[in-house]
């Protein structure tokens, strides 16, 4: 089974087109959404509770621990299926990329896929340009201190086997930030990833809960955290 977790807050807007955005694009597949409430504080709780209690694809989670970190915490543990993807309730990811990400960590065994909004084959539409320019100078920055080619470390959008994500757990990160510690972890830690194209569209409903401002210093935290576990692994070794 593959679980699908949706971190939702203030999102009460886009949840409507969700059960016919997955429903109608997974019908051959063996699937969970699990909708999290990271503590909205409008009608999202409510109203997901409504449109997703009679379907059994659907559940709703609520958070224990305020931000996006607790709440992919908690959907892993949650998470019935032997895989878990992380995709956002705005619809911004392509869930052909999704169909693509299950059949290739399934026919090779990987451990996760890493999908990339920055190859050749990409195609990315309405991402704001002061965001996408400090998005690709800290990537750069990460590719360098780590050493390795990858371009979207902090792009939430990508699928693991949940084996994976437990061994490398905890899982310290509290915010947006989590998104960039599981890949630094995947790839320091040598387990079996592919990194592919994939695309991207800005949001049409709803408002960007990311405020760059707000996320330096976390993600300057993770960045350390993940560098000095990598050596740590390395002197052991």
């Amino acid at each position: 089974m593959l679980s699908i977790l949706i971190p939702v807050r203030n999102e009460s807007d886009s949840l409507s087109d969700i059960i016919q955005y997955y429903s109608k694009n997974l019908i051959n597949l063996n699937y969970e959404v699990l909708i999290i409430n990271d503590f909205s504080d409008d009608d999202t709780l409510d109203k997901a509770t409504k449109l997703f209690s009679e379907n059994n694809n659907f559940k709703v989670l609520n958070n224990k621990k305020k931000g996006l970190g607790g709440a992919i915490n908690l959907g892993i543990q949650e998470a019935r299926g032997s895989k878990i993807a992380i995709m956002m309730a705005d619809q911004s990811d392509d869930i052909n990329d999704l169909l693509n990400y299950n059949n290739l960590i399934d026919k090779n065994n990987y451990d996760a896929i890493l999908g990339s909004r920055f190859l050749k084959e990409s195609l990315v539409k309405k991402y704001p340009f002061q965001k996408l320019v400090l998005n690709r100078l800290f990537n750069y920055f990460v590719g360098l201190v780590f050493w390795n080619s990858y371009t979207d470390y902090t792009n939430a959008f990508k699928i693991y086997k949940k084996k994976t994500l437990i061994e490398i757990s905890p899982l310290i990160s509290e915010s947006f930030n989590i998104f960039l510690e599981i890949p630094l972890k995947i790839i320091s830690r040598n387990y079996k990833y592919k990194v592919i194209p994939i695309n991207w569209i800005g949001r049409t409903k709803g408002i960007s809960k990311f405020k760059i401002k707000e996320l330096g210093s976390k993600y300057l935290f993770t960045l350390i955290y993940c560098f000095i576990e990598k050596n740590l692994l390395n002197i052991k070794k």
